[in-house]
């Protein structure tokens, strides 16, 4: 890949340097990334940032500052540190901890570059907004607008209703076609919610980003009330996942409210696919970073330091899973068992473990096949395609769960179907449960019915209670969640004053290993 539109922020010479020869290596194993900035921060500027995800100029919420105190108190006790930090946009930017060692940071380049690839060539993250860091600065000062206009109090306490309904988007919604081309609609896509379709003789053109500065919203009130006046609430006709779609089309809130809900559920759909793809994003990064550093980037004098660094980053812990750790794994095995041809009809039906042990038709394809791979797959389906019982063995996988009588986690199987089924379960819709709107009319009464739909793992009551009492903010009216407690279906309620639990007569078998 040709290297160009280089661009160096405030660098350091030497550290300029430094980029060049990290980007040279990317590119000469087949990298492809946006042009990348990197920028020299202290560690202040770096906890700041991330506090804000990676955007210092997002909008100001109390949780922002939380997250700050929360990672500088994490430094200073020697807790934790944020080594890099890099935003998904076109150019990517990226920020180094100015503290870092001069082979740290070619460390963190040399990853960052393999993030970057990964944003850019990564299926999941082609509907993204490449110019979020721009749109993030425009969400920013129409909530300070707001702020200015209704106080900061109100539009706070709004924000915090939104949020905590944050995860209930449909995250497969951005790569499916639900109108045709033709078809008018209020909401064009995921990302342009809050925006109503217009004649075109009535709206400037404008990049999307630009749009609220150049279409604003005085000029649209009146069209957006008529939409609002002429829509009937009723129930889907099927149960609909993107909960805040559903409340952006009919629940009762002002323009202003309209506005940062949308706000809120358009940086839900942005960030959706960093969940959906730690695992393999961590595990892409680091396997380049890896290769890089020890092919080319280091000299002899910062072996140790390299070392040292990485096998923190890569340390395991028999509590939790490091997405770092299983991604490079993983990603080394399927290059390993491509390169020689460890896949396929004759060798799934080898049956003799010397002979599938040394097996190598030596293929090569390894390289090609983790491209491939980078290119289509997200977490759940590549742990799902290539987890396999020899590589479950090898690291040592297992499923742990909490033994009630002995008041302990501990060991509870390391057989590779129970193993792997709970390691796909607590990646499947992010680990978050699946809730769908079911009926926005319900007893004709205009109440909301929610859907939960059961797998196994029941809703935390307390958190359900808190999420049922924002949702009525928004909706106005009684809000109901369907989901299954001690195996019973049961309906959670809240109106307003009181929260109620009604279990009906229909009990649901709970999952069981099989």
């Amino acid at each position: 890949m040709p290297i160009t539109n280089r661009t160096f922020a405030n660098l350091p010479a030497e550290l300029v340097d430094v980029q060049l020869e990290m980007e040279e290596y990317a590119a000469g194993y087949g990298l492809d990334f946006f042009p990348t900035i990197f920028e020299l921060v202290n560690v202040d500027q770096l906890n700041a940032i991330a506090a804000y995800g990676g955007f210092p100029t997002r909008y100001p919420h109390w949780r922002f500052g939380m997250e700050y105190e929360k990672l500088s108190r994490g430094y200073h006790y020697g807790l934790q540190k944020i080594y890099e930090l890099v935003i998904n946009n076109d150019p990517c930017y990226a920020y180094l901890l100015s503290s870092n060692e001069y082979a740290d940071h070619k460390l963190v380049m040399a990853h960052v570059y393999g993030h970057c690839d990964f944003f850019k060539c990564n299926y999941w993250f082609s509907q993204t907004n490449r110019k979020m860091i721009d749109n993030m600065a425009n969400h920013g000062n129409r909530i300070r607008r707001y702020m200015d206009r209704f106080g900061v109090e109100e539009v706070e306490s709004f924000i915090d209703n939104c949020l905590s309904i944050e995860d209930l988007i449909d995250i497969h919604s951005p790569f499916i076609r639900r109108y045709a081309p033709d078809e008018s609609s209020q909401f064009k896509s995921p990302t342009d919610a809050g925006e109503a379709e217009l004649p075109p003789s009535r709206r400037l053109p404008a990049k999307g980003y630009m749009e609220s500065f150049i279409n604003p919203k005085p000029r649209l009130d009146d069209d957006l009330a008529e939409v609002r006046e002429t829509k009937a609430i009723h129930a889907p006709a099927e149960p609909m996942k993107d909960v805040m779609l559903f409340l952006l089309q009919y629940a009762p809130l002002k323009q202003w409210q309209l506005d940062v809900l949308s706000i809120v559920r358009d940086e839900a759909y942005y960030f959706a696919p960093q969940g959906q793809t730690k695992i393999m994003n961590e595990g892409w990064a680091t396997y380049w970073h890896s290769t890089i550093m020890t092919r080319h980037g280091l000299n002899a004098s910062e072996v140790i330091s390299y070392a040292d660094h990485t096998s923190g980053t890569l340390a395991t812990s028999p509590s939790r899973l490091n997405p770092y750790k299983l991604g490079l794994e993983l990603i080394r095995d399927v290059e390993d068992r491509w390169n020689r041809g460890c896949f396929g009809q004759e060798y799934d039906d080898c049956d003799d473990m010397r002979e599938r042990a040394d097996w190598d038709k030596q293929l090569g394809l390894g390289r090609e096949k983790i491209f491939e791979v980078r290119q289509i797959h997200n977490d759940l389906t590549f742990i799902d395609e290539f987890l396999t019982l020899d590589f479950c063995r090898q690291n040592k996988l297992f499923q742990f769960g909490y033994n009630k009588h002995a008041d302990y986690y501990e060991i509870e199987s390391r057989e590779f179907p129970k193993v792997k089924r709970q390691l796909l379960f607590s990646l499947t819709n992010m680990g978050r449960p699946e809730i769908y709107v079911k009926d926005g009319n319900y007893k004709n009464r205009n109440e909301l019915y929610l859907q939960h739909r059961f797998n196994g793992v029941e809703l935390k009551l307390n958190y359900a209670h808190d999420t049922l009492k924002n949702l009525f903010a928004l909706w106005r009216r009684p809000v109901h969640i369907e989901t299954v407690l001690d195996d019973h279906v049961t309906i959670v309620s809240f109106d307003g004053t009181n929260h109620e639990i009604k279990k009906t007569d229909e009990k649901v078998i709970a999952l069981e290993d099989e």
